[in-house]
């Protein structure tokens, strides 16, 4: 046995949860979960959405209460009641979504909720001074001082953590922690984590994402439909066999062939402008181009005008100057309607707002742009105008064709859509939007918060479209999957493309130094 392995094998055991059940409605979440967390590790918490990761650290933290088990810590048997019954016992959980007072400063935040020294008096310099020096210690680089909305994203989960251990957690929880991070903060993260480690604290890494549990972890622990699959050491592991053992079978995400676009245009978009929700600017002369059976990757941080862009090409935003052309034809300002007639499907990030209806049944979202087209409907003339019939059985039969197509797991297509899985929704929106044979496609986000099974087939059928030729614009937050897909990336900052580069592993940094706002040389 290797010292590294040793090392390891002999750290205390800090928690360990025991046989822990929680039953929602219909659903065992957790089901008989032996969990445990040793000193100074990186615990990496792996599996499908809906696995029951999040549920099994929300009852860690206080927030659920199991049916059945037992939690101990520090070899003791204890009763985690609440949040504060976690933190008075070392315990601390980050979230996905951050509870920050945007117009507070870091340190008012820290502290918010807390019983002080020397209430009711605030001594806020000795506050400011132990952020300080919990900053320094760990790498953490938060300025006390400023205002929340004055911060990143990344900044902002910086506070949540500082919150953490400002409150003395020795264990701590992040929740899918880089959904929102450019690759430096992320790698930053990381770093961070490894080095709470080495001081002695223990870190859960709730996620689905493969990359990063091999890259951070010791050890890890999978969860399929609330069982655990399997607790394995990290380096004795591989991304193929993590992902097996989440799914129940073998997986491909790989780049695969990369077929080379043809030379004609798809797309060109030619110094475009558009203003957001609040009037002020959101797109700044945006220019590029997609050519026949090309993704062009989107990549950027959230916030930094890809929804806006997405909605301008869709129709869904008016252009304030410039232009939009399909195959040679202007579209600028055309209406949602119009553009679906164009050929140009889209995916949108909204699935749930936008996407579908889900008080509909799943027949019906599947024809909702169609309806009023042969062979769904059947239209007459009366005296009051022109009026629509649908035709059941055609919508019936096209709506079992889809779901078998699509492996939409439902009881019937006539069960509303918000019977289904958010993995099963997404591949309700593909069928919708495929089946119509688009000749361009806009995807916004198309595996955001999926699982890594569903992942795999969205991007066989972004794939498969390539291979027909349909130009993509893929726009994501998810650099790998913008590497692995796109055949370019452009980068988007503050409203801008600042570069536009090949998709190759060697661009890698120079894509993350852009989505930070450093302008490409190229």
């Amino acid at each position: 046995m290797s010292d590294q392995r040793a090392k390891l094998n002999s750290r205390e055991t800090v928690v360990r949860m025991k046989g822990i059940t929680k039953r929602f409605p219909g659903i065992i979440a957790n089901d008989h979960i032996d969990f445990e967390l040793r000193t100074g590790e990186v615990h990496g918490l792996l599996g499908e959405n809906g696995a029951g990761k999040t549920t099994l650290m929300n009852i860690l933290y206080g927030l659920y209460r199991f049916d059945e088990g037992e939690i101990w810590v520090r070899g003791k048997k204890v009763s985690v009641r609440s949040p504060s019954d976690a933190i008075s016992l070392g315990i601390g959980m980050v979230h996905q979504h951050f509870a920050l007072v945007p117009n507070m400063t870091v340190a008012e935040n820290v502290i918010l909720g807390m019983s002080l020294e020397r209430e009711p008096l605030l001594d806020i310099d000795s506050v400011n001074s132990r952020i300080s020096k919990l900053s320094g210690t760990y790498n953490l680089s938060v300025d006390p001082k400023a205002t929340i909305d004055q911060l990143s994203v990344g900044e902002r989960q910086r506070v949540e953590i500082v919150k953490a251990l400002y409150r003395g957690a020795q264990i701590l929880i992040l929740d899918e922690p880089t959904s929102v991070l450019t690759p430096a903060e992320t790698e930053n993260l990381f770093k961070m984590g490894r080095t709470m480690a080495q001081e002695g604290t223990s870190v859960v890494l709730i996620t689905h994402k493969l990359p990063e549990v091999m890259q951070v972890s010791d050890r890890i622990t999978i969860l399929r439909l609330g069982r655990v699959t399997a607790v394995l050491e990290t380096r004795l592991s591989n991304p193929a066999e993590l992902a097996e053992k989440m799914v129940g079978r073998a997986v491909f995400l790989g780049t695969g062939e990369k077929e080379q676009p043809q030379n004609d245009l798809a797309m060109e978009v030619k110094e475009l402008n558009a203003v957001s929700d609040r009037g002020v600017p959101a797109l700044g002369n945006v220019s590029f181009y997609v050519r026949r059976g090309e993704i062009l990757g989107i990549a950027g941080v959230a916030g930094n005008g890809q929804r806006e862009l997405a909605e301008v090409l869709t129709g869904m935003r008016k252009v304030e100057r410039g232009s939009v052309s399909i195959f040679g034809r202007d579209i600028t300002n055309l209406t949602p309607s119009q553009i679906i007639e164009r050929g140009i499907g889209h995916i949108p990030e909204d699935r749930l707002g936008i996407g579908l209806i889900l008080d509909f049944s799943i027949a019906e979202n599947l024809v909702l742009e169609v309806r009023s087209n042969p062979p769904f409907s059947r239209s007459w003339f009366l005296p009051e105008g022109r009026r629509y019939f649908l035709n059941a059985e055609e919508i019936r039969s096209y709506a079992e064709k889809l779901i078998k197509e699509f492996d939409i797991v439902t009881s019937n297509a006539y069960a509303p859509a918000r019977t289904l899985s958010g993995g099963n929704l997404q591949k309700m929106i593909l069928a919708k939007v495929l089946s119509r044979d688009p000749r361009f496609l806009v995807a916004e986000q198309p595996t955001s918060g999926l699982d890594v099974g569903a992942t795999e087939f969205i991007w066989k059928k972004l794939r498969e479209q390539k291979a027909k030729g349909v130009g993509i614009l893929l726009i994501s937050g998810d650099l790998n999957e913008i590497m692995t897909l796109s055949d370019r990336v452009a980068v988007m900052y503050n409203g801008s493309i600042v570069g536009t580069v090949s998709a190759s592993e060697d661009k890698t940094r120079q894509i993350g130094l852009m989505m930070g706002g450093v302008k490409s040389e190229q």
